[in-house]
């Protein structure tokens, strides 16, 4: 055999590789992929479609001064004797409501409050509001710590989809009908593909945008990330706390929705003192808007004795984020972190998380974001029908292919992607102990996946 053939085998043998890697990842993770595109679709009109949901409940007629927030919490307490207030939310805009969160008999409830007049607007049950079902739906399936691994795994098995994909779509030859543009005339499977690996190519760095920013909230993959972004010191820095830095082991995730950044900062402890009595709200607000914090703000009460009150502006644009914790009986400020505080890294995060929420563009960036949601849903079902149109009688129709240990740069470059992705090289371990176990071991497995 001469050289030149067995580079041809080789590459021929790469190919039929990545393919069947590619045809099986597919197979697996697109019904999960499907979920997150249509519901990330969704959730990315959030701010309208919430507007118009609660639009009796959002505005209110401005007027010439609003009434200080105490007499808007005495009114909400009137109303609920038996509530704990745990938030505020003053309102971003002179027409826009204030919302007061409560518990009330284990049940988180917004009461939207007329900061003119104090008048009772309305309430909302939390669990009832269907934006945040679709959010949780988005990032866990709705099934809690379970569907956030999967979600997790999805998405780092997309970014793989995205590079077999790359590979597989790579022309030859230099042309543009059947790569750059898609091929409506001939045979309908070859159209099909073209549907599918085309599209495909033009959305492959919004596709991966969307995959990298999206696990950064994970819930394994992306608190890693924050770990190690604070402890290599690109997180926040020590200058954001007032005084001596908190010896604490409550995270500022734990009590408030708070920017991504923000989310391992130590919790500060007020300091109780002999005959103080908590600050009002009426003090915090004037100390946040002392502060200048984009008035989309969320003061989130103390949960005990030594709790401080939290700020969270997690705006529109990452450029206003700020998280601010505030001692519940002096009113003084225990840390001011804000997004100039930031690292290049953290702003980059930041910036990217705002991205792929659609908020920091506006209307613009959330139609970019739809495209690449719509065109995910189209490569999904491109690549189902035309799995299931020649799809051959006997087994599932992926190719067979060569011992993959064989092919040491490929296992080399698998086994990079388990480490950097750790949910990634669980299921690649799964996946080779199934196959030596039952696939290799059980003809019909072996023949129904052609191993």
């Amino acid at each position: 055999m001469n050289q030149i053939t067995l580079e041809k085998q080789t590459k021929s043998s790469l190919y039929v590789t990545i393919w069947r890697w590619h045809f099986y990842a597919g197979l697996i993770f697109t019904p999960f992929l499907f979920i997150l595109a249509v519901t990330g679709a969704v959730y990315l009109f959030k701010p309208q479609l919430e507007q118009w949901m609660y639009h009796d409940y959002y505005e209110v007629q401005a007027q010439q001064e609003k009434i200080p927030a105490s007499k808007q919490l005495e009114e909400v307490m009137k109303q609920y004797p038996e509530a704990k207030v745990t938030r505020y939310r003053p309102g971003e805009a002179p027409t826009r409501s204030a919302e007061v969160k409560i518990n009330l008999n284990d049940e988180s409830i917004t009461v939207f409050v007329n900061p003119y007049t104090g008048k009772l607007i309305g309430e909302l049950n939390d669990q009832d509001r269907l934006m945040d079902r679709i959010e949780e739906f988005h990032g866990e399936l709705m099934i809690g710590t379970t569907g956030d691994r999967i979600v997790e795994l999805a998405a780092c098995w997309s970014i793989i989809l995205l590079a077999t994909g790359m590979y597989l779509w790579f022309p030859k030859q230099a042309k543009i009908r059947g790569v750059l543009i898609p091929r409506f005339t001939g045979d309908r499977r070859q159209m099909l593909r073209d549907l599918h690996a085309v599209p495909a190519f033009w959305l492959s760095a919004g596709v991966l945008f969307l995959a990298v920013t999206g696990l950064l909230w994970s819930g394994f993959w992306g608190n890693q990330v924050q770990l190690l972004t604070t402890n290599a010191g690109v997180g926040y820095p020590p200058s954001i706390w007032v005084g001596s830095a908190p010896t604490s082991t409550l995270k500022t995730k734990e009590i408030a929705e708070v920017p991504w950044n923000a989310q391992n900062l130590d919790v500060p402890s007020s300091k109780v003192h002999q005959g103080y009595v908590p600050v009002s709200i009426d003090d915090v607000v004037d100390v946040t808007n002392q502060l200048k914090i984009h008035p989309s703000y969320t003061v989130i009460f103390p949960k005990s004795e030594e709790g401080v009150y939290t700020i969270s502006a997690f705006p529109p644009k990452a450029k206003d984020e700020a998280t601010i914790h505030i001692d519940q009986y002096t009113g003084a400020v225990l840390a001011d972190y804000r997004y100039d505080h930031y690292q290049p890294l953290g702003k980059l995060m930041a910036w990217g998380i705002t991205v792929h929420k659609g908020l920091e563009y506006g209307l613009p960036n959330q139609l970019m974001g739809l495209l690449v949601c719509m065109g995910i849903v189209g490569m999904v079902v491109s690549g189902l029908i035309l799995w299931w149109r020649r799809k051959p009688t006997g087994h599932l129709g992926a190719p067979k292919a060569p011992e993959v240990r064989k092919m040491k740069g490929l296992v080399v470059l698998m086994a990079i992607f388990g480490i950097v992705f750790p949910l990634v090289g669980a299921s690649l371990i799964l996946v080779f102990l199934i196959d030596w176990l039952m696939i290799q071991r059980v003809p019909a497995f072996k023949k129904y996946l052609n191993a």
